[in-house]
């Protein structure tokens, strides 16, 4: 591994001069490595950091990669990590023509990661040096307590998904606010949701009462208001009280409940293992976006490396060489999905959309097919329109938002299914659907969604910890609650139970009833209870 030489960096810049002028914006500051396949393959499973920790799934990784590129023999042209500065590696065979190609791609990735707000918290963070003085913590350790390290690395692993990514994000935007909520908040987020539970239609009711209040009253309005509230609820003001002198508990993630709350963690000779579990987390977290973002980041890079490159003078004479490499990147499978086509192509019709004031009110009132089709305002907004959309959306709203039935029509889209044809006994595919809702719900259903499984400090009774998983129409995968408990039980240093969702039987009452034949391939969700307990699991149904 080694850097790019001169003539290539002048290249390189060169890029960023036509990028910047296109409007994107990034560091001065890049660092470009000329690598081979194999330092590749030695890389990928530490997701390209080089001072990435060491873990034994790492060399397995390897071992599976170089297995499969003796058997397809591939050269993967660029990759770019999200550090500061930015890092990217270049395959060491590829021709100039490639690497303008190549380099505009790289700069709308780092364009993406440094403007993109679901990164905000990679913004100030330096991840190499991090993971390097991480790598030798990790090091450090194994000297001293061996294996087991690597016994707590993989505990941590396995849930290393249930991150509050979210939360944190959250906390960076969120304005200063007092620790306790006003009366009006406290009235309306608290008292009449949570403690009286109203109903929709009298929450109106207080919000119109309130609103009316401050147009009549002004000043005065809150006195006025809150005299009916405590006529009404005498309890009101002392619950009020109550609930200011109380500290609320801060939300944790299952991570970070057990490094705090661990009795065995946090036990003088086990303390070494919350230091690895705070590794794990926090390289976890920094990587949510990059996960959550898929479809867009390569979808904008995509987007870019084809406008520039073909703008650029540098690559005359090389159009069918990249006409051939960026249709074989960007072309839309039949069967299966092509992050980078789908972002590229949403980007595109958002562009052209935008320029047409088809974004607007007026555009989707529009019930007549010829009026849609003709419509026209010329806004010419559409560049401005996609710098907002990559500054503020991820993967779900953005295909949620912009997935629409022209999207799919144009662009000649569906919904595979597959069936069994038993007299050629073999699996056949078929267009199962061209509606945009069915396709948009494919596109989310594999877009990473981990579950939401948080601690109930209400039940456990101290010694046990209980993790509630909310469900969300997928259960969890029954292979791995076993071994995910076992790690959690060692962590937290007894028992773990579990309540979630699954498929069972109906319930009692309804089991003696006769059921329509669409009623009999309704799933019925039932609520279990796992319980690991020395490392023993039982199920139990609620």
């Amino acid at each position: 591994m080694e850097l790019i030489d001169q003539h290539t960096k002048v290249i390189m810049e060169g890029c960023k001069e036509r990028a910047r002028d296109a409007g994107l914006r990034f560091s001065d500051e890049t660092l470009e490595y000329i690598v081979t396949n194999r330092d590749m393959l030695e890389l990928h499973p530490k997701v390209m950091i080089p001072t990435l920790y060491d873990y034994w799934v790492h060399d397995v990784e390897v071992l599976k990669e170089k297995g499969k590129y003796e058997l397809y023999p591939h050269n993967p042209y660029e990759t770019v990590i999200n550090t500061r500065p930015p890092i990217s590696f270049y395959n060491d065979n590829n021709p100039d023509w490639l690497n303008v190609m190549i380099f505009y791609h790289v700069l709308a990735h780092i364009d993406f990661f440094q403007n993109n707000l679901y990164f905000r918290h990679t913004w100030e963070y330096d991840l190499t040096g991090k993971a390097l003085a991480d790598k030798r913590l990790i090091a450090r350790l194994r000297s001293e307590h061996g294996r087991w390290v690597d016994y707590v690395i993989e505990f941590a692993r396995s849930i290393d998904n249930l991150v509050g990514y979210f939360d944190g994000l959250s906390h960076i935007f969120r304005s200063e606010r007092p620790a306790f909520p006003k009366r009006v908040d406290y009235y309306f987020d608290v008292f009449l949701q949570e403690i009286k539970g109203v109903k929709t239609a009298e929450y109106v009711k207080e919000i119109e009462r309130y609103n009316r209040c401050m147009r009549e009253y002004e000043n005065l309005c809150e006195e006025s208001f809150f005299a009916e509230v405590v006529a009404k609820h005498p309890e009101f003001e002392a619950l009020y009280l109550k609930g200011a002198r109380e500290k609320k508990e801060k939300r944790l993630d299952l991570l970070q409940f057990l490094m705090e709350h661990s009795e065995f963690l946090n036990r003088d000779e086990n303390r070494w293992m919350k230091s690895v579990l705070e590794v794990i987390r926090s390289t976890s977290v920094y990587f949510q976006p990059q996960i959550r973002t898929k479809i867009m980041n390569e979808g904008w890079a995509s987007y870019w490396h084809e406008n520039l490159f073909l703008s650029d003078d540098r690559i005359r004479g090389h159009e069918v060489d990249f006409a051939r490499i960026h249709s074989g990147v960007t072309s839309l499978n039949r069967v299966g999905l092509n992050p980078y086509a789908i972002g590229m192509r949403l980007f595109q019709q958002i562009e052209e959309a935008a320029d047409q004031g088809r974004l607007s009110l007026e555009y989707l009132r529009l019930a007549d097919s010829h009026a849609r089709k003709e419509f026209d305002r010329a806004t010419g907004t559409g560049r401005d329109f996609i710098f907002a959309v990559r500054e503020n959306l991820c993967d779900f709203t953005f295909i949620n938002t912009y997935v629409d039935q022209d999207f799919v029509n144009r662009h000649k889209l569906f919904v595979v299914g597959k069936r069994l044809n038993k007299e050629r006994t073999a699996w056949q595919y078929y267009v199962k659907s061209r509606k945009a809702e069915e396709y948009r719900a494919m596109l989310q259903d594999s877009l990473y969604h981990p579950p939401r499984i948080e601690v109930d400090r209400g039940k456990g009774g101290g010694k046990t910890l209980y993790l509630n998983h909310q469900f969300e129409g997928k259960p969890l995968i029954a292979d791995f609650i076993a071994g995910t408990m076992v790690g959690i039980e060692f962590l937290w240093g007894g028992p773990v139970k579990l309540e979630t969702s699954e498929v069972g039987m109906p319930p009692p009452e309804e089991a003696g009833k006769p059921h329509r034949e669409e009623d009999k391939q309704k799933l019925h969700w039932r609520r279990f209870v796992y319980t690991m307990e020395n490392r023993t699991l039982s199920k139990t149904l609620l």
